[in-house]
């Protein structure tokens, strides 16, 4: 299951959607928006206000698609969930979520950290830093920490 959402994120609905009795671990991620952010190393610090996402939409469907059908090559997974919001996400709510579900942890962990890294780097969607006094910013996936 893949899709972008522009309401808040329902985990549990994810959770469940990769519940099976034939697996022993399901792991989920959930990034979340952050009230303080490290800047670059010249920039110290700064507060963020909320997060704004935008997202070449088929493409970016088209992507998590593949990355799935990637997760489903490399490990033993029987689901796999991404999900992403788009829009405005004010600190403390979900920007995105990946769920992953196995027989065993091992494959679940390994499978989880490599959508969410992947998703950063392939997928296109964009963020936009809404900063308390400082205005606002486009992060570029390769400038992102690997948090959110």
């Amino acid at each position: 299951m893949y899709c972008l959402v522009e309401s808040t994120i329902d985990t549990d609905a994810l959770m469940r959607s990769c519940t099976d009795s034939h697996c022993g671990a399901l792991v989920l991620f959930v990034g979340m928006t952050r009230q303080w952010t490290d800047g670059m190393e010249t920039q110290g610090k700064f507060e963020t206000l909320r997060l704004e996402y935008e997202a070449y939409r088929e493409m970016a469907i088209s992507e998590m698609k593949r990355l799935e059908e990637e997760a489903f090559a490399r490990w033993p997974v029987r689901h796999v969930g991404l999900v992403h919001r788009l829009g405005r996400v004010d600190i403390g709510e979900a920007s995105v979520a990946v769920a992953v579900a196995s027989p065993h942890r091992d494959a679940a962990f390994e499978a989880a950290q490599w959508l969410i890294d992947e998703l950063k780097k392939q997928v296109p969607i964009w963020k936009k830093e809404m900063r308390v006094g400082e205005g606002s910013d486009w992060v570029h996936p390769t400038n992102m920490d690997s948090a959110t």
